[in-house]
């Protein structure tokens, strides 16, 4: 009985490739796909199902080629083992929902509890024929580390049992229910084309293929990343194989992008809930099966798809791997988001208290309203009479403004400088409210917030408010920037003020400076929220070029629990802890309310 035990990784310059498992992680279950599904190198067989996760149909592993695609013979049959929800795994991973049963293993929700975050898990018998190929193909995945693969967590062997934990996604959506209400706009499905191409073209140059990519193993992220699930452990577990991975992963990424500007499916069989193509019709570009689809697009989909060679241009070659079609897209012309929608303001209403219309109905449209005369001037004895009352008060207000403010200079000594001050004066100092001087906050604990993938330095967090300015919580060294993502939405760091208190401002020390470093405040409801971003209330935003930054809340919050969220960070030299590259450092946090 063995374990072998993978950590989250992803490509940090600074060699943490290997970090432990973070924290905290998001993930999405690696479920079986619809019945009915005939994959794009496979046709599958009538599933079974246990009637949950959505009510979902689930295929069999039996797959019939299409090309170049084999299936391995699943062998002596294994009996599936006897697990029920409240089942824990290796003392840690308790099951919670059964959302594939097939052939031998099956698929769960399940939580971690050691890390309490939740997980799904892959089981399977010891003796069952595909045990030894999941057991290779999760630990190969676990050491890709790419952050666009659905990251492989663990692949245990124990009590008679294969089991395999990757993460799970809950804020993420398939791209077969995005596909349900509607085509993705061209933007989007541009997008997500060239994040599969490119992940999968890193994925191959690493030696390893997917062999079962299809909308259900495509997930769209709240922040609008792509991310791929069920690399080689998808395929291992059906027993699905290739001798033309390259052609089989191309094709399957081509089919996305058809659905995707379609939302039909490629071939003349229905599946994934999309209706497939009209019998005996063959396979037409997507801007000849619906209007307003992009011609780029559609030209790109026929060229990754199989078609006898042909494309829809007949200029351009087909792709065949995952990188010529990653490169065809690169030399394409950027697709952009479409402008938001602009709404005129309402036309001005005048109101009906101008003079002469007070209680007057409105005049009908078309219809010249006469314009009310004047009203006379006072011409009458009465009127005169007003006048000459108007004029006499007038004066006298003047003159006896004059002789008060001659009878203050006398009683001053002519001198309007002699710095003393009239009772009206002092009486509105009085009436006025000092403001309250700026009050420290006390920082009581805090936590490494993680997102994604693996923790920074969770060890260091307490550095941040130690009074000492020489020690420093760090993040790890990254290739690209200054921006994160996509290797990662942000990373940051949440504070315990102790109790619920009105926070106005931070100041915060960073270790490096140049380009730009982007903090977020936000707050939330502990140490170890339970939203994401989106589910957390803005407090302010700051971007400096210097090695300290303030952030001012527009007014002042009221909470507990702080974030520090970084999104973006400048590049520094090597600095003996980290090679250079895009990095940041924080050495003295300080709040004030």
């Amino acid at each position: 009985m063995g374990t072998i035990g993978f950590g989250v990784g992803q490509r940090a310059m600074d060699g943490e490739a290997g970090a432990t498992v973070a924290e905290r992680s998001t993930a999405a279950v690696d479920v079986a796909d619809n019945s009915g599904e005939k994959s794009l190198t496979a046709k599958a067989d009538q599933s079974t199902s246990d009637g949950v996760a959505q009510n979902r149909k689930r295929d069999t592993d039996s797959d019939e080629t299409r090309g170049s695609g084999t299936t391995e013979p699943s062998g002596k049959k294994a009996s599936p083992p006897e697990l029920h929800s409240g089942h824990k795994l290796a003392r840690r991973y308790r099951l919670e929902e059964c959302v594939t049963r097939l052939d031998g293993f099956s698929s769960w929700r399940a939580v971690d509890e050691k890390l309490r975050r939740a997980v799904g898990v892959h089981v399977l018998p010891a003796d069952h024929a595909r045990a030894r190929s999941v057991l290779a193909a999760a630990r190969s995945a676990a050491l890709l580390g790419d952050p666009r693969f659905v990251q492989v967590l663990d692949a245990v062997e124990e009590n008679d049992l294969v089991y395999v934990v990757h993460e799970w996604l809950p804020d993420a959506t398939e791209l077969t229910t995005l596909l349900a209400s509607g085509p993705l706009e061209p933007h989007d499905a541009y997008q997500m084309v060239s994040q599969v191409a490119s992940a999968m073209a890193a994925a191959h140059r690493e030696g390893l293929a997917h062999l079962r990519l299809n909308p259900n193993a495509v997930l769209r992220t709240s922040t609008g990343q792509w991310r791929i699930r069920g690399l080689a452990v998808n395929a291992a577990l059906r027993g699905v194989r290739s001798d033309t991975p390259q052609r089989t992963d191309t094709e399957a990424i081509g089919a996305l992008l058809y659905a995707s500007l379609t939302q039909r499916w490629p071939y003349e069989e229905d599946a994934y809930g999309l209706s497939g193509l009209p019998k005996d019709l063959g396979l037409i570009p997507p801007d000849q099966v619906r209007a307003g689809v992009h011609r780029g697009l559609s030209e790109l989909a026929m060229r990754a798809l199989a078609n006898n060679g042909a494309t829809a241009s007949r200029h351009e070659a087909p792709c065949t791997t995952p990188e010529e079609l990653a490169k065809a897209i690169s030399e394409m012309p950027r697709i952009r988001p479409p402008e938001p929608a602009f709404t005129a303001p309402p036309e001005y209403q005048s109101t009906s208290y101008q003079q002469g219309t007070y209680g007057r109905t409105a005049p009908r449209p078309g219809v010249a309203q006469p314009i009310p005369a004047p009203p006379p001037p006072l011409q009458s004895r009465t009127g005169k009479a007003l006048k000459w009352a108007v004029s006499t008060l007038l004066i006298a207000a003047l003159g006896l403004g004059s002789w008060q403010l001659a009878d203050a200079l006398m009683n001053r000594g002519g001198d309007p400088g002699n710095g003393t001050q009239s009772q009206t004066q002092d009486d509105n100092d009085k009436n006025e409210k000092p403001q309250k001087p700026p009050q420290p906050l006390q920082i009581q604990g805090a936590r490494e917030y993680v997102a994604q993938g693996p923790a920074q330095a969770a060890e260091d967090v307490g550095k941040t408010y130690d009074g000492d300015s020489s020690t420093y919580w760090r993040t790890k060294s990254y290739r690209d920037g200054p921006r994160l993502a996509p290797y990662k939405p942000g990373v940051g760091i949440v504070y315990d003020l102790g109790s619920a208190k009105e926070l106005s401002a931070a100041s915060i020390g960073l270790r490096y400076s140049g380009d730009h470093t982007t903090v977020h405040l936000y707050a939330t409801d502990s140490l170890t929220p339970s939203t994401g971003i989106d589910g957390m209330k803005k407090i302010g935003t700051a971007t400096t070029t210097g090695s300290s930054l303030t952030v001012k809340a527009t007014k002042p919050v009221k909470t507990q629990y702080v974030l520090l969220w970084i999104t973006d960070v400048p590049r520094a030299p090597h600095d003996g802890y980290s090679s250079a590259g895009y990095k940041q450092g924080i050495t003295d946090v300080k709040f004030t309310g």
